[in-house]
């Protein structure tokens, strides 16, 4: 017979907690390179970028080569990416970035990042509510004429996902999956029917002529474009939920930032290739976000323009639920480590997921959702309308936390390399890394310099500092948390950053006499 200690120790071997602190680990082996895949570029919206992002660029900034940006910033992500991998094979860790910056930077820097990362990526989950709830209404008064505050959508799509934030994460996957290829395969129609029929300039490749980022708007231009890859960072929040974190997670960041940077590049190519690149910047100004729909009516008829709407909004629904899973996960990792309250850090009955985290994330969606909804006086299509503030406000605050995250786990890697005495051994890993922080530095400070145009308000507006300062904000009450807890709890302290190791240590503690 197999003892109770005996299936302790072997857990503890193994990695994987089991028996009486089972509902501390995340459930390993639910994804493969797949799920974990779609998972991951989920959050990308690839539609709502191309419908969305890209003609606001060209609208707002002025700038041609908007897919010559898409390739910098891949380049630049990929840079990161090559440390921030090799990182990953010794971190399993749902709390990712936190707990990345932990292992190099320590504790206290550590707490100062999940807090960050809490807080970035609620802003982001919120922030789509807002331009949902906007587009559904729209297609519901268009297509069955009802009338329906933007609000009402935005709270029916809040309670789906909390509800499949209860289930299995790879249930979750093939509900992403399936609405991530239908939308990446109707984006590809259009850009090969615009490449098939450009506009009067023919198939000009002028977009990636590098005078065309020249100009005061290429640091904004950055901001934009960069929270299009927001997503494949996500990958090793899902490491404990793999069987092979330290094969899947770094193959699944380098195909998402790689797929991402490509398939963005082209399709913005299309855009300019469809109006021609003399035209793209007043046709983006003239349509904003009607841009796409207008060139695929011409191009492929009224029903493929149709399906496309509906497409816009189920992408953004599986980028809510995406951005949903990973707060739930850092939620579950602050509370295993003492940084939320224990009820945080443990999974929900037979579905192992983060219940209370997902619980969380919901609250927190429903509260801000209601408090935008309750102050919306004005009409939908009204710029300062509460909608669509709290889709640009929310958006680039996270975008903003996400960036900042980046620059210092950059730091990070190197750190973490150099005390384990492998600095020769990864040197080129360092150098990347250390060259991408900068990147990622500059690319920060010009979000928080420029955050008067990318959330739509004057220089002198108190909000181009307030709604930055949300990140500050969360950064030094983390940090605060972090040497408090230091100070208070060293024991504490020292597990933050350790994921389930922490586990099997106070497994360890528990059989000491």
């Amino acid at each position: 017979m197999t003892t109770d200690s005996s299936r302790t120790s072997r857990s503890a071997a193994d990695g994987i907690s089991t028996f009486k602190g089972q509902e501390r680990a995340l459930r390993a082996g639910r994804l493969g390179t797949g799920g974990l895949l779609l998972s991951v570029l989920a959050a990308t919206a690839p539609l709502m970028v191309v419908a969305g992002v890209m003609p606001t660029t060209f609208a707002v900034m002025g700038i041609v080569g908007q897919p010559l940006l898409f390739v910098l910033l891949g380049v630049v992500l990929v840079l990161f990416s090559l440390g921030y991998a090799e990182m990953s094979r010794h971190v399993h860790n749902a709390g990712a970035f936190y707990a990345y910056i932990s292992r190099g930077l320590g504790g206290t820097a550590g707490a100062g990042a999940a807090m960050v990362a809490l807080v970035a990526y609620n802003a982001l989950q919120v922030g789509i509510h807002g331009i949902f709830g906007f587009e559904v209404s729209g297609l519901l008064a268009t297509y069955a004429g009802l009338e329906v505050a933007w609000w009402t959508p935005s709270l029916v799509a809040l309670a789906a996902v909390g509800a499949l934030g209860w289930l299995k994460i790879d249930v979750n996957a093939r509900v992403l999956g399936v609405l991530l290829v239908v939308e990446v395969l109707l984006v590809v129609v259009f850009d090969v029917a615009a490449i098939a029929d450009p506009g009067g300039e023919g198939l000009s490749l002028h977009a990636f002529d590098p005078d065309t980022l020249t100009g005061a708007g290429v640091g904004t231009a950055l901001c934009f474009c960069i929270a299009a890859f927001l997503g494949f960072e996500q990958a090793p929040v899902y490491a404990e939920e793999t069987s092979r974190p330290h094969v899947l997670v770094p193959r699944v960041m380098f195909l998402a930032v790689t797929g991402v940077a490509v398939f963005f590049a082209i399709s913005s190519w299309a855009l300019t290739v469809a109006t021609g690149p003399a035209g793209i910047v007043a046709t983006s100004q003239e349509q904003s976000a009607g841009l796409l729909f207008l060139l695929t009516e011409s191009r492929l008829g009224g029903t493929f323009t149709d399906v496309l709407h509906v497409l816009f909004v189920t992408g953004m629904f599986a980028a809510m639920l995406s951005f949903h899973n990973v707060v739930a996960r850092y939620a579950f990792a602050m509370g295993r480590e003492g940084l939320l309250p224990a009820a945080f850090g443990r999974t929900t009955g037979t579905s192992g997921a983060p219940g209370t985290g997902s619980l969380l994330q919901t609250g927190i969606a429903a509260v801000l959702v209601v408090a935008f909804a309750l102050t919306d006086d004005k009409p939908a299509g009204d710029p300062t309308a509460p909608v669509l503030r709290l889709f640009t406000w929310f958006g680039n605050v996270g975008a903003l936390g996400v960036i900042v995250l980046m620059a210092i786990a950059s730091l990070s890697v190197v750190v973490f390399f150099v005390r384990r005495g492998a600095a020769g051994a990864q040197a080129w890993r360092l150098v990347t890394s250390a060259l991408s922080g900068l990147a990622l530095a500059v690319i920060a400070g010009c979000t928080v310099k420029d955050f008067d145009v990318l959330v739509g308000t004057g220089p002198d507006s108190a909000l181009s500092l307030l709604l930055p300062g949300i990140i500050g904000l969360a950064l030094v009450a983390g940090l605060v948390q972090g040497l408090v807890l230091r100070s208070r709890a060293p024991g504490t302290h020292a597990r933050i950053g350790l994921g389930n190791e922490a586990f099997q240590l106070d497994k360890e503690a528990e059989r000491t006499p």
